[in-house]
């Protein structure tokens, strides 16, 4: 085999590729470990040194602070429950449309799938959602936070392109040994499907994990406050914020205003990095799975 030389012009862009792409790396990196260094810091290094990566004084405090009490580990609570059972739910209602769909002699199918689309395209809106969330009682719950977003268009059309993509062969089979759709959903389609699930799976969580605008529409009780809007409360109005906790929790005391920032911010993306890498390798295959063909 004759051995190839590579170009002046094709190394220098290689090297300007690797150049940029480290640039880049660093430049989203960076300012998460800065964050990660201030919440180890005091006050008066935060204040004293513009940038650092390696706090010269290590204090615990912000951490102290946030699991000293109940309010944001009760926030916590709050948010792993509405991601946990949220995701399920998503996961439910997106495979059993999704399978259903995928059925071509199912009747009205076609008037199903364009409903589908549309709602794609045009939304009710932020006040005929809200109507609808007081109409059906669920203000002030935790499932005003999973219910309305139950369904995405766009997941549930990848998913029934992918589960349209299934051989035919596969599911007769399944079918001469006496399966129901059930039977074949759970024993033969899930099983072969699992990249596209583990992908959205992913998906629904960091969606349900990173929300914060559906508590502030629907959820007034602060005890039923999720992570993310206590770490609104504490990094955009750090005083009223502390104002509002102050009557939640008699034990407060105010907490250092720059690295109890960083440290609840840590503490609200810590979980979902370390989720990710179990995922991450599911992620071009089972998106690119489900949107070849459909």
């Amino acid at each position: 085999m004759a051995k190839q030389y590579r170009t002046a012009a094709g190394m220098t862009f290689d090297a300007a590729n690797y150049i940029f792409l480290t640039l880049f790396g660093l430049a989203a990196v960076l300012p998460f470990i800065y964050v990660i260094a201030g919440s180890f810091a005091s006050d008066a290094e935060l204040t004293s040194r513009a940038v650092f990566f390696i706090p010269k004084t290590f204090t615990l405090n912000a951490y102290e602070f946030i699991f000293s009490t109940d309010t944001i580990v009760q926030s916590i609570g709050v948010s792993v429950y509405v991601t946990v059972i949220g995701t399920l739910v998503n996961l439910f209602f997106t495979v059993t449309m999704a399978y259903s769909l995928a059925r071509r002699g199912l009747y009205g199918r076609n008037f199903v799938l364009n409903l589908v689309i549309f709602s794609m395209l045009f939304g009710g809106g932020m006040i005929p959602t809200y109507l609808v969330v007081k109409e059906l009682q669920l203000l002030d719950t935790l499932w005003a936070l999973m219910l309305p977003g139950a369904i995405s268009a766009f997941n549930l059309i990848i998913v029934k392109n992918f589960f349209q993509e299934i051989p035919k062969e596969i599911e007769e089979a399944g079918r001469i040994d006496g399966c129901s759709e059930l039977g074949l959903l759970s024993r033969i389609v899930l099983p072969l499907s699992m990249p596209v699930l583990a992908t959205f799976t992913l998906f629904y969580a960091v969606g349900h994990w990173n929300d914060f605008f559906g508590a502030l529409l629907y959820i007034s009780d602060p005890q039923k406050w999720p992570l993310q809007v206590m770490l609104r409360q504490i990094v955009l109005l750090s005083q009223a914020a502390a104002g509002d906790m102050n009557a939640m929790d008699p034990n407060f005391v105010k907490p250092p205003d720059q690295s109890i920032k960083m440290a609840v911010i840590v503490v609200g993306t810590i979980p979902i990095l370390c989720v990710y890498p179990f995922l991450q390798k599911h992620f071009a295959k089972g998106v690119l799975l489900g949107s070849v063909k459909g």
